[in-house]
């Protein structure tokens, strides 16, 4: 009965197999874990990896049209607030117009004066030519009849007296002839080669109003594109000077995304490269297609305030980023608008290495504009040519036959 009992000797060296081969089970089992794992990473580099680069340090950017005066006012009225639409062209601030306007009714009257003026030049003309004319007429009498008295006086029928003051009526008609055709040519010169729209004292006079016509214009200030209203600071009643900052219109049509890659993942970007967006706002859900449009020439620390001085002695290597500008597409972002400053995710597909890494060719056209402000030089130019014609000679002639 003893030999059959077991002792507790045998019972643990039974349970050490046993937990020996569990043990060489889960480390084998830990090992077929790692190296799959392993394998996943290097196939996932080796197929996808190796040809994106990604960061989530990008943020959403774009333009912001500050609005400033280009003269001196008083605002009286303010259209628009922080957040509105506005459409290109659409007044947003206007100042008092009194001073403007005062000063382009006295261009005005100054321009029609010089007008007047200059045709007065013109007539002058005329009449000088008339005068030396008849000049002309006096020295050829005064000639004929000193020839006439000089062969008079051969014969004896008359003075050397009275052959001396045909002499002198000769010398002083020469004499009012020459004066006559000094201020002929005094006159010409002022008139020469020209018209009085062209007459260099009217197109001063027509600059003058031109420029008072443009700050009355300007007294109205419009929104140089379609956008979004922002930073608002202007009030009712405020003097404001040229160049303060008043609000801004931000198009939110005109943004872009500036993503900062480390540059060990710069190696095979390349211009027109796509990208893959994801912004914070909407979340993984919504997705923006995008190009890449430029490579930075500069590292942020590169172009900071206070750029870093790596030549002393507790010099840190730390990985810099360099910006990347993004064209975004506009398939989205009718439905789902982005605004400036947001986070971004950017995830640039690498497959195509055909693009350059900086543009070679100079851009043909500008990248923005607006023609707002075109047609304010064009209704000066309208004005210039109406008080023109309402002061020269076709409105004399027009009041000639009127009468």
């Amino acid at each position: 009965m003893a030999d059959s009992a077991a002792t507790p000797n045998d019972n643990a060296q039974e349970q050490k197999p046993q937990r020996s081969g569990k043990r060489k089970l889960f480390l084998l089992l830990l090992l077929l874990v790692v190296i799959l794992a392993g394998v996943g990473v290097y196939c996932y580099h080796l197929f996808y990896g190796r040809f994106h680069a990604s960061t989530d340090d990008a943020y959403v950017n774009g333009n912001l049209v500050q609005i400033t005066p280009q003269v001196v006012g008083t605002v009286t009225r303010i259209a628009v607030d922080d957040g509105d639409y506005v459409r290109q062209g659409q007044p947003l601030v206007e100042f008092d117009p009194s001073d403007t306007a005062v000063s382009q009714q006295s261009a005005e009257a100054n321009l029609a004066k010089t007008v007047r003026q200059v045709r007065g030049l013109y007539s002058n003309v005329d009449s000088y030519k008339a005068q030396v004319a008849a000049r002309r007429v006096e020295v050829e009498r005064a000639r004929a009849d000193y020839a006439r008295r000089q062969q008079l006086a051969k014969g004896g029928a008359i003075s050397k007296e009275e052959l001396a003051h045909a002499r002198d009526t000769l010398v002083a008609a020469q004499s009012s002839l020459t004066s006559a055709q000094q201020q002929l040519d005094t006159n010409q010169a002022l008139v020469d080669d020209t018209e009085i729209a062209s007459h260099p004292d009217v197109k001063a006079a027509a600059a003058q109003l031109r420029q008072a016509y443009l700050n009355h214009a300007r007294s109205t200030l419009v929104a140089p594109v379609s956008g979004y209203v922002a930073k608002r600071s202007v009030q009712v009643g405020s003097r404001v000077q040229p160049g303060a900052a008043l609000m801004a219109v931000v198009p939110l049509d005109q943004i872009w995304i500036d993503a900062n890659f480390k540059e060990t993942q710069l190696a095979e970007m390349r211009i027109g490269q796509p990208v893959e967006i994801h912004s914070d706002l909407y979340g993984d859900d919504v997705r923006y297609r995008g190009v890449v449009e430029s490579l930075g020439v500069g590292t942020g620390s590169a172009f900071s305030l206070l750029p870093a001085q790596n030549a002393t002695g507790n010099w840190i290597k730390i990985v810099q980023r360099l910006p990347v500008r993004i064209r975004l597409e506009g398939d989205n972002l009718d439905k789902h608008p982005l605004r400036i400053g947001l986070s971004t995710v950017v995830d640039v597909d690498l497959h195509d290495q055909d693009g350059a890494r900086l543009p070679t060719t100079t851009p043909q056209q500008p990248r923005y504009s607006t023609d707002v402000y075109d047609h304010q030089l064009a209704e000066a130019d309208q004005l210039i040519q109406q008080i023109v014609h309402n002061n020269g000679p076709a409105a004399r002639a027009a009041g000639v036959a009127k009468r």
